[in-house]
């Protein structure tokens, strides 16, 4: 369990799916997500991701806890081979929970665990263009713009640029 005041990182538990259907089973969410998540967004995907990912060792998927309430899910994706060393940020909030520096909290918490604890060199997190919040979370926390690749994302019909953002240890 991570921690910073009212903001807890911690492992997905029996009992989150009911919260995570309600808030994850919005458009606005998953139009900054990849289109593998799931829409709509119901228990049963719920219980199929927290029953893959309840028991991970380390741990890499955490629900976001704010005063005691689900919140949301962040996440570190240890890449593989050459790229071993790194790892991809991902995060969601549920749509009543913005604008309260949760997210901004949560990034803190989960990239001071990922590179001290688990002791990656870098991590980085890719934005879609539009999503200018995202964008200054991760900037707030030290993240460097590493560039933008243009017309790289397909959303909603739409082709959009993506902005790479990452840290070093």
């Amino acid at each position: 369990m991570l921690e910073d005041g009212e903001i807890i990182l911690r492992s997905l538990a029996d009992g989150d799916q009911i919260p995570m259907a309600r808030l994850a089973d919005n458009k606005n969410i998953w139009d900054n997500l990849r289109d593998y998540f799931p829409r709509p967004y119901s228990e049963t995907n719920a219980e199929y991701f927290i029953s893959q990912n309840k028991d991970q060792h380390p741990l890499m998927i955490f629900a976001i806890e704010y005063n005691g309430k689900f919140c949301g899910v962040i996440s570190l994706i240890q890449q593989t081979d050459v790229h071993k060393n790194s790892a991809e940020l991902g995060y969601w909030l549920g749509e009543p929970f913005w604008n309260k520096g949760i997210v901004t909290k949560a990034v803190k918490l989960i990239t001071d665990y990922g590179l001290n604890r688990l002791n990656f060199i870098r991590i980085y997190a890719g934005v879609f263009e539009y999503n200018i919040a995202s964008m200054k979370v991760l900037e707030k926390n030290g993240y460097k713009k590493e560039g933008v690749s243009e017309r790289h994302i397909f959303k909603n019909g739409k082709i959009l640029d993506e902005h790479r953002y990452y840290i070093l240890k």
